[in-house]
């Protein structure tokens, strides 16, 4: 240090050859300097001098004339702006480390924008004015990369180039992925990286891009898709180890050359034997790595294009990207799909860097796909913090006023999707452009917003929501099997438009069609006018009754009205012979509810907690009218059986328990867990069976009493694992079962379990009791596989019981059950079981390996994408990982108004619609039940894996790790 310091201190035209490499010595140690060309290192030694500033030193103040120029050593300093002349106003806005510069400010001869205190001892690199004029000339684009952020009025990072750079110095994971997959192409396939000539020009030892994405889809089933393949590939091309032989920048599935950073200088010796071996066994894990980074490298280079390059592919990526964004979730589609193709890249590498500044004129809107940054006030400093998925420079944009506040990089590497103003503004403009209000009485209506792709929806006021299902019977074009905004409607109506309202606008329409107004024309127009108004009807009252199958049986109204419809048309379709080619489906759909009549006149009897054999029977749906039998406890552990109804309210069991006990005490309905967590249920809760935990009880007691209860003694779950009982059973009997159950629960979800769940059964005092369960078994499957591995206290068998669940885990996905896929691998990465490191370290690799594969179908990064690009190559029936479809509905109702203006917004009910959609694609086959051949033991097997017996207390099953592998000390 001392000697830096003595050969910074003296005169530059003193310095010596051993002072200079004291001092590029020096600089090498900070990895910002590192990417600078020799000839640039060589003049800042020659040039630049030393400071070391104590602790509280102001190196300069705001509105000071700039002579130098600095760059941080080591050490930190602080970044303060004053919006008044006081310096005592001044507020801290960011912080500079070491590889930072700052002062730029010299170029122009501006004043400084900003005073700079020392946070701590810290060592700068000074270059003045003349000496750094020179170099920027020369040097530009290598300074730029350094300059710390600009502040006050200077140019903002919103600025920055947004085309991609080669890193010169590739991280050491990258580079050994790009050493590993070249060892192991000239190990499998050594043709590919050869001499080709091209246009009478030789280029050296290089790929063709179709042949490398050809090479790494068939390694491994985690490449799902050319593009991804594509993806991986351009990863290493941006950190410099894959190289496009005429410096292109972006990854093309296309016959351009690419090279390996090893290949680049001539002579470069082959991998070694040992070599070889070393990189054919990294390479599953290699390919993993990349198959988890390649999405978003892609979507980086795809954003880097210009909008005019963006293919439709690209647009397509982009757009699905945008629809998992929180900041655009009450955006319609179509303005989605607009901002698909304006939307830019933009990132910066350092904290610190201000990418706008308060007071400054709005030019775009940011939204963070990665990273965090400060919101900062003058005078109030930092008032608060934006995450991935915020969005900021909204407002300038629409107000066309100044900026309110300045955006500073709160870590390093942060990545922005930016709207400019000018595409913003003009997507506004084609969106009111494209919208058409109907109105009465001066009221709107009925918004309709015209697309390109097809008629879809606006908003549709509450007041009169008759308006919604009016467009339709004007407008729905009956050439068309499948109308998706109809779809839309007919699954999405019971949160907005009750079934009777639905069906008075049936009737008015069925009964009044041909006193209705017709347009003028001949007798003959006139009514083939009011017949293809009422084809239209009957259609669509098809349509919602095939929808809501077995819940009309809940409405006697809905029976009667199809029933009547039904006589109407038998006798309309003997005169309207246009007619009569739907009377065959109303017959069956009548005929259907019939049947149900007299089925249901007998209530089904559900018994809670049942181990009987009923367990073994199959599924059927459970209904609201069904009634179900619960026990309820009291703080003695004495219980009470009462029978009510399936979507009985916690009022409706606390009266029956309370009439069954003969009290007169006011009684509180609690559910009451293993690790006993009390929860008080509500009199309004629907259905109050179905959402207790695996081993959760009913109890009812006075509120005095509430603190003195205790589990019941079956609450604890098993002392003793089942391995030697399953231990025997096939893997692949295992998953089969698991998947048939898994199949059975599913079947029984009706679609609008999953809407009551979303937007709160109460409020449609609906069960959900179908979804519930299917839910409970996910958690059931989980906690089986921690139970087991927790109750294992031989750690070789516990050694097998890891290889046995990655086997039934691959048995599931196979069998494209992703239920109890997720389930298993999400029990096997419990910290009650990830921690038992000496038992996974005695796991065989190959094994290892298929569970980091596993695992990372799991990574929930870009909102699950892995896991939703293996589904989109799986053909139905599918047995979905439910709780991602429930959080997707989540995420649009809670970010997404029901009615605005007191109208109903549509496009929200669209995206939830879509959600649900894919819920009946994974059932639009039925599943086969001889995929698996059947062994002698299937009734055991069956028997074995219904009624799996777990401990669902996480706190009791992290102890009983500890027992097994004590914490090392």
């Amino acid at each position: 240090m001392n000697g830096i310091c003595a050969s910074n201190g003296e005169e530059k035209m003193e310095r010596s050859g051993e002072d200079v490499d004291i001092i590029l010595t020096r600089l090498r140690e900070v990895k910002a300097f590192q990417r600078f060309p020799p000839p640039l290192l060589l003049q800042i030694c020659a040039c630049a001098f030393y400071e070391c500033l104590e602790k509280g030193i102001t190196l300069f103040r705001q509105g000071d004339i700039g002579t130098s120029w600095y760059a941080v050593l080591s050490g930190s300093l602080d970044v303060k702006v004053s919006e008044t002349a006081n310096h005592q106003d001044a507020v801290t806005i960011c912080t500079l480390g070491i590889g930072t510069a700052f002062g730029e400010s010299i170029l122009d001869n501006t004043p400084r924008h900003a005073t700079i205190v020392s946070r701590e001892t810290s060592e700068l690199l000074r270059i003045e004015q003349r000496e750094f004029k020179s170099l920027w000339e020369k040097y530009r684009q290598s300074l730029a990369g350094l300059l710390a952020p600009p502040y006050g009025a200077m140019e903002s990072g919103s600025n920055n180039d947004t085309r991609p750079t080669i890193c010169c110095i590739p991280s050491e994971k990258l580079q050994r992925a790009g050493k590993v997959l070249r060892n192991a192409i000239l190990s499998r396939a050594p043709h590919m990286i050869r001499d080709r000539k091209y246009h009478l020009k030789t280029y050296r030892q290089c790929c063709v891009g179709t042949e490398l994405v050809d090479w790494l889809v068939l390694q491994s089933a985690c490449v799902l898709t050319r593009s991804h393949a594509v993806g991986m590939w351009q990863a290493l091309l941006e950190e410099g180890v894959l190289n496009h032989v005429d410096q292109e920048l972006g990854f093309q599935d296309k016959y351009l050359f690419y090279r390996f950073l090893d290949d680049e200088e001539e002579d470069t010796p082959l991998p070694s034997e040992e070599e070889k071996r070393e990189s054919e066994e990294e390479l599953p894990e290699t390919i993993l790595f990349l198959a988890q980074i390649g999405p978003d490298a892609l979507l980086r280079m795809i954003l880097r294009k210009s909008p005019g390059q963006r293919t439709g592919d690209d647009l397509e990526i982009i757009y699905d990207e945008l629809l998992h964004i929180k900041a655009l979730a009450h955006l319609s589609n179509t303005v989605k799909r607009e901002l698909a193709s304006v939307v830019i890249f933009e990132s910066h590498a350092k904290a610190g860097t201000v990418l706008f500044n308060q007071g400054e004129e709005g030019t775009s809107w940011y939204i963070i796909q990665k990273g965090s940054v400060n919101v900062v006030i003058y005078g109030k400093g930092v008032v608060c913090t934006l995450h991935e998925g915020d969005d900021f420079g909204k407002l300038a944009l629409v107000t066309d006023s100044p900026r309110a506040a300045s955006i500073v990089l709160r870590e390093d590497n942060c990545h922005f999707l930016r709207v400019d103003k000018e595409d913003f503004n003009r997507i506004l403009r084609d969106v009111e452009a494209n919208t058409v209000r109907l109105k009465e009485h001066e009221q709107a209506v009925l918004v309709l917003e015209k697309s390109p792709r097809a008629s879809t929806l606006g908003n549709i006021p509450v007041r009169t929501p008759e308006k919604i299902l009016e467009h339709f019977l004007e407008t729905m074009r009956m050439d068309i099997h499948h109308n998706p905004a109809v779809d839309d409607f007919v699954l999405m109506h019971c949160v907005f438009m009750p079934n009777s309202q639905i069906m008075s606008v049936f009737t008015f329409n069925l009964v009044c069609t041909y006193h209705a107004a017709s347009p003028p024309g001949s007798e003959q127009e006139r009514l083939e006018y009011a017949l293809n108004s009422k084809r239209r009807a009957l259609i669509l009252a098809l349509r919602w009754a095939n929808t809501h199958t077995y819940l009309l049986q809940e409405e006697p109204a809905a029976i009667s009205f199809l029933e009547e419809l039904y006589g109407s048309l038998s006798n309309d379709s003997r005169m309207l012979r246009a007619l009569k080619d739907l009377v065959p489906d109303l017959e069956k759909i009548v005929k259907f509810h019939s049947e149900e009549a007299k089925s249901t006149k007998k209530k089904t009897l559900i018994r809670q907690f049942s181990n009987g054999e009923e367990r073994l029977q199959k599924k059927q749906p459970i209904r609201n009218q069904d009634d179900i039998l619960l026990k309820v406890y009291c703080s003695d552990h004495t219980y009470t059986t009462i029978r009510v109804a399936v979507a009985a309210t916690g009022r409706e069991v606390i009266s029956a328990v309370t009439d069954k006990l003969g009290t007169t005490d006011e009684l509180l309905l609690v559910h009451f867990s293993s690790a006993g967590e009390k929860l008080i249920l509500k009199p309004n809760d629907v259905s109050v069976f179905s959402t207790l935990s695996i081993n959760g009880r009913l109890f009812a007691c006075p509120r005095e009493q509430l603190n003195s209860l205790t589990p019941l003694a079956d609450q604890e779950g098993p002392s003793a694992g089942s391995m030697s009982t399953f231990e025997l059973m096939s893997s692949k009997d295992l998953a089969y079962q698991m998947t048939m159950f898994d199949w059975e629960l599913f079947s029984c979800v009706h679609e609008h379990e999953l809407l009551y769940h979303t937007f709160g059964r109460h409020s449609f005092r609906r069960t959900t009791a179908n979804l519930d369960l299917f839910l409970r078994r996910f958690n059931q499957v989980q906690l089986w596989v921690v139970t087991e591995v927790c109750l294992c206290g031989q750690l070789s068998k516990r050694v097998q019981l890891l290889k046995k669940f990655i086997k039934i885990a691959a048995h599931c996905r196979e069998f494209r059950n992703l239920n109890s896929f997720f389930a298993i691998i999400m029990g096997m990465s419990n910290p009650a079981v990830s921690r038992l490191s000496q038992t996974w370290e005695k796991l065989p690799t190959k094994f290892k390996k298929f569970y980091a594969e596993f695992e990372s179908m799991m990574d929930p990064s870009r909102n699950h994408r892995s896991y939703r690009l293996t589904v989109t190559k799986l053909e139905p029936p599918i047995i979905p990982f439910m709780p991602l479809l429930l959080k997707d509905m989540t995420f649009t109702h809670e970010g997404n108004k029901t009615f605005i203006d007191n109208m109903v917004n549509f496009e929200k009910m669209r995206i939830i619609a879509n959600t649900i959609r894919q819920v009946r694609h994974c059932r639009s086959q039925a599943f086969n039940p001889d995929i698996c051949q059947p062994n002698k033991n299937q009734a055991e097997v069956r028997g074995y894996v219904r009624k799996l017996c777990v401990i669902d207390n996480q706190r009791a099953l992290t102890q009983l790790s500890y027992r097994l592998e004590p914490r090392r000390t």
